[in-house]
């Protein structure tokens, strides 16, 4: 497989507003800042077979506590990471009728990389906080959960989502920094994993960019931690796939985007810390498909990157994902793509 020439566009659309159950705080957001919104949903705890979020004691929920058909290029070819997303080309396996459809998307097999369906699969576009898939993957590959961040003046001040707990000068565990990052999409648990990692944001963002390379991710530029930015910090559906593969291979991010919900010990208020996932599909399944199990991975919502899903699921011997990236109905076209590629691979 050829080196990626042409740029790749993977992004999910944040349709719920992040849920922390017990302390998490969601201010207003306007403007470009990202936001993730939530439908009502039902929390319940996380099943026990779960696998354990980065130390065996990491208790994860319960008494344990814790996103029509286009053009492709001939330019526009995925590179040759240890996770690439193999070639989109015509005739797809999955030809669904999509009335408004995104403006690029991806159905792919989360297991080989194979192409299902594709709409502009190289198309730059923001991401939103579909950016926080990047951070979370440097996060658990460098980092304990037993680590204590200790919490910067500009953390709990980031706009956005946030998980509304986090004090200047208190020292915190990494483990709900990390749950906060990915279920409550919380920029402010963002900044402070950023910082303690690389020193600075700055820092962390060559860190970003050095990470996609790493991985040939041709298509995403980084210009911060949380997805907060528009311009600067972009990428697309090829690019998405394969970070949703290389996140779902890591068994501590892939116990968190699983989760439903998750309490961990936390020094605040009542001494824990829990949270609700805010992925839409995690909470709520696929329609029309009540035996998939969702196993993640992320959304995002900006005004410049519209509603971004990157949404994954096992059925059977089957695991599908979807990128769709500024849907205008994700809630339906995430299960309408699983449901027809779950068909195509029997």
């Amino acid at each position: 497989m050829t080196r990626r020439l042409g740029a790749i566009a993977l992004v999910v659309f944040s349709f719920a507003g992040t849920l922390a159950v017990a302390f998490a705080l969601w201010p207003d957001r306007e403007g470009g800042a990202d936001r993730d919104e939530t439908a009502g949903v039902t929390i319940e705890d996380v099943p026990a077979e779960a696998p354990g979020l980065l130390e065996a004691d990491a208790g994860i929920g319960g008494d344990e506590g814790i996103d029509a058909l286009g053009s492709i290029g001939a330019q526009e070819v995925p590179g040759q990471g240890s996770f690439a997303i193999q070639a989109a080309s015509e005739p797809f396996a999955v030809a669904p009728r999509l009335k408004q459809p995104p403006a690029a998307g991806l159905l792919f097999d989360v297991d080989t990389g194979e192409v299902l369906w594709a709409r502009k699969p190289a198309a730059e576009r923001p991401i939103a906080s579909l950016t926080k898939m990047m951070t979370a993957l440097i996060i658990a590959e460098e980092h304990a959960p037993r680590e204590t961040v200790r919490i910067s003046a500009k953390a709990p001040r980031v706009e956005g989502s946030r998980i509304g707990v986090l004090r200047a000068g208190r020292p915190v565990p990494l483990r709900g920094l990390f749950l906060g990052l990915i279920m409550a999409s919380g920029n402010d648990a963002a900044v402070a994993l950023a910082e303690h990692d690389a020193g600075s944001v700055a820092g962390f963002v060559k860190r970003m960019n050095l990470r996609a390379s790493e991985l040939e991710l041709t298509c995403s530029r980084f210009a911060g931690p949380a997805g907060l930015q528009d311009n600067g910090n972009s990428s697309c559906a090829y690019d998405l796939a394969s970070l949703a593969r290389a996140d779902l291979a890591n068994p501590r991010i892939a116990a968190v985007t699983s989760a439903r919900s998750a309490e961990v010990p936390f020094p605040t208020k009542g001494g824990k810390l829990s949270l609700a996932n805010n992925h839409y599909f995690v909470q709520s399944g696929i329609a029309g498909l009540p035996k998939a199990q969702v196993t993640g991975v992320k959304t995002g919502l900006t005004n410049g990157a519209g509603r971004c899903y990157v949404t994954t699921a096992r059925l059977g011997g089957s695991h599908l994902g979807v990128v769709l990236l500024d849907s205008p109905d994700p809630i339906r076209q995430v299960p309408q793509l699983l449901r027809a590629g779950f068909a195509a691979s029997g």
